[in-house]
């Protein structure tokens, strides 16, 4: 059972806390993370792209020239793929990326990214974080009493408005909460801050 330091707000250790081996110090499983990985990034996808067909662009209804005795290649239209200004033979259309993981295998991948943090020592438990106001040099501070200089994702045991607010104009820090936590984002940041919390909760739900 893994056993990591426990933070406050000034970067002073107040306590360790034992981590779930089931959450916490199960076997990375690399191929896994991958496929996750690659999934959420395709269903992130727009497929907005779109090109005009030669049946789409305007004009070029009438034959350019006759079809014998030019001396010229044949032409049907002016819009067709091979002239300038004509359409597009096979281009992008508007389509759907996206396609699902088995919830086994998602939950396998976010536990392999949250063991590595922790064998890897990048993962912070904060004991809380109260935020009063909506102020970014407040989190900015804390951040700085935990050393932390990288890209960091901030963990909440629940959506915090306040919270989100207050750090999304820092640079490389971004926030979630463990109802929405992913295995991209968690191997998107250097560091992974969560509360002892919501370190309860992940528990809960994965364990």
């Amino acid at each position: 059972m893994p056993t990591v330091d426990v933070y406050n707000v000034d970067g002073k250790v107040v306590g360790t806390m034992d981590l779930s081996e089931k959450v916490f110090d199960v076997e990375v499983n690399k191929s896994v993370m991958h496929e996750v990985v690659v999934n959420y990034l395709a269903n992130q996808r727009q497929g907005t792209q779109s090109t005009l067909t030669r049946t789409e662009v305007r004009g070029g209804g009438i034959k350019p020239w006759r079809q014998k005795g030019t001396g010229r290649a044949r032409q049907g239209s002016i819009r067709a793929p091979q002239w300038v200004g004509g359409g597009v033979a096979i281009g992008p259309k508007p389509r759907d990326y996206s396609y699902r993981v088995n919830k086994k295998t998602r939950q396998l991948a976010l536990k392999s990214a949250l063991s590595s943090k922790v064998q890897e020592s990048e993962l912070i438990v904060l004991e809380g974080l109260d935020v009063n106001e909506y102020k970014t040099k407040a989190i900015a501070n804390i951040l700085s009493n935990l050393n932390v200089t990288e890209k960091a994702l901030i963990v909440l045991p629940e959506n915090n408005k306040m919270i989100v607010n207050s750090a999304r104009n820092i640079r490389g820090v971004d926030t979630t909460f463990v109802g929405a936590i992913n295995t991209y984002e968690v191997l998107n940041h250097t560091k992974c801050i969560i509360l002892k919390d919501a370190v309860t909760k992940l528990e809960e739900v994965y364990a």
